[in-house]
């Protein structure tokens, strides 16, 4: 751990619903929610608004209309959020060179790297304050929560606490005052099963595991995730912020807040993940044979399965489809904490057309829509613009007719509209590959 409080950690407030708000002014200060729409949709991100149902990231877009049916439910746009995710991580870089991306809405600072007079606690609270101001300035109004703090850890559990738009500084020295009092869920990798377990140990909060001895907590938890969690409980971290890694393979993982146990789900979640992968595949003019999965269990066993294709590929529906059978070589039935897809064995060359010709017959479930060449034409949320009414957004289609809302970020609420499907003055705008990471928050 460092001397000083140098490692900043950003948080973008429900960063998704956020930029749907911003662009959307009828729905501020209302329910929104960010992911699959239909019935086997999932959800990406909530407002605030929404989260006061029970709303939450991972759960199933069914189950979010019956805790929520007044909000709105909106598919994505992509292109939004990573124009708006470019324009905070370009005011990261301006305070330090070391910035770690770690999604579209996080990331983590050096400010020991920046041109700071000192490290005071002072000067960091100050450039903390400056950055949520400058975040707010760039992205036409969306809030971060900050955490700073001599570590990686205490950075992230810092930035947790003071929720949405807020900052938190821990002083060097005061990191355990802090931590021990919390539940021991607050440690990255402590989910539902790993509590139960400590719990039926008598171990409830961070000081009651860093009480334990180490081989204690390994006995319970095995060797390397008891060893790792025994380190954090005493605040030990020392990871370095890293802005930039020699890609070996291309992987997307996500854990989830609440163990996942439908398993069709589980299949939607690893098509999104291969999704993703196959567009940073493709934008960086590599493929790869090898496709992997992982899976943690609901006891936090971590287990994974890879298989090697033929030919090195950078296609979404091989590398989801090689995926969801790798899954079915696993035993989820306790269910999930963590999956992840990933390809390797990369090559600077695509198979081209190799299975271009290939269609699935169902569509894979998504926390977003499907890909744009799979997603309704006219999906909840998306981009229109009209001849006279000018530029707005699909509030529902069905029916041969769909329904506009015609505003922008800079009008006030506006008028709706519906219109035949066909109608030759309105058109749908398209942003290219409108599918991206969605964090789990």
């Amino acid at each position: 751990m460092r001397a000083t409080a140098s490692i900043l950690h950003l948080d973008l407030d429900a960063f998704f619903a956020a930029v749907e708000q911003r662009d959307k002014p009828s729905l501020r200060g209302r329910p929104v929610i960010v992911g699959g729409t239909g019935g086997r949709g999932v959800v990406a991100t909530a407002s605030y608004e929404a989260r006061t149902f029970g709303v939450r990231s991972a759960m199933s877009t069914r189950e979010a209309r019956a805790r929520c049916p007044h909000a709105a439910f909106l598919s994505g746009r992509f292109h939004a959020y990573r124009a708006s995710s470019r324009l905070v991580m370009s005011a990261l870089r301006e305070v330090s060179p070391l910035v770690e991306p770690l999604s579209l809405d996080e990331a983590f600072v050096d400010l020991a790297a920046a041109d700071l007079p000192d490290l005071s606690l002072d000067t960091v609270t100050q450039v903390a304050e400056d950055l949520r101001a400058r975040v707010h300035e760039v992205t036409g109004g969306l809030t971060a929560t900050v955490g700073v703090a001599s570590s990686k850890f205490m950075a992230k559990v810092a930035s947790e606490l003071d929720k949405p738009d807020g900052l938190t500084v821990v002083a060097p020295g005061t990191e355990l005052e802090l931590l021990w009092p919390m539940h021991v869920r607050v440690i990255p990798g402590v989910g539902p099963a790993t509590v139960e377990r400590l719990r039926r140990d008598g171990i409830h909060t961070v000081a009651d595991l860093a009480r334990a001895s180490e081989e204690e907590v390994v006995r319970l938890l095995g060797k390397a995730h008891g060893h790792g969690l025994h380190r954090l409980a005493h605040g030990l971290d020392n990871r370095a912020v890293v802005p930039e890694r020699e890609a070996k393979s291309v992987s997307v993982e996500d854990t989830y807040s609440e163990d996942v146990t439908d398993r069709l789900l589980m299949e939607g979640l690893l098509a999104r993940q291969a999704g993703t992968v196959a567009r940073r595949l493709a934008t960086a003019r590599q493929s790869g044979r090898t496709v992997t999965i992982k899976v943690r269990l609901h006891d936090f066993t971590t287990l994974s399965r890879s298989s090697t294709l033929d030919s090195p590929t950078d296609d979404a529906q091989v590398i989801a489809r090689t995926a969801r059978r790798l899954l079915g070589e696993v035993d989820t039935t306790g269910g999930v904490r963590l999956l992840g897809v990933g390809v390797s064995g990369l090559a600077d060359w695509i198979q081209e057309g190799l299975f271009g010709d290939e269609v699935e017959e169902e569509a894979p479930i998504s926390l977003d829509a499907a890909p744009p060449s799979r997603r309704p034409a006219w999906a909840p949320g998306s981009d229109v613009v009209h001849i006279e009414h000018g530029p707005g957004w699909v509030w529902g289609s069905g029916r041969g007719v769909v329904t506009v809302r015609f505003e922008t970020a800079e009008t006030g609420p506006g008028p709706v509209r519906s219109f035949s499907l066909d109608d030759p003055e309105l058109t749908l705008l398209e942003h290219g590959s409108d599918h991206e990471d969605a964090p789990a928050d």
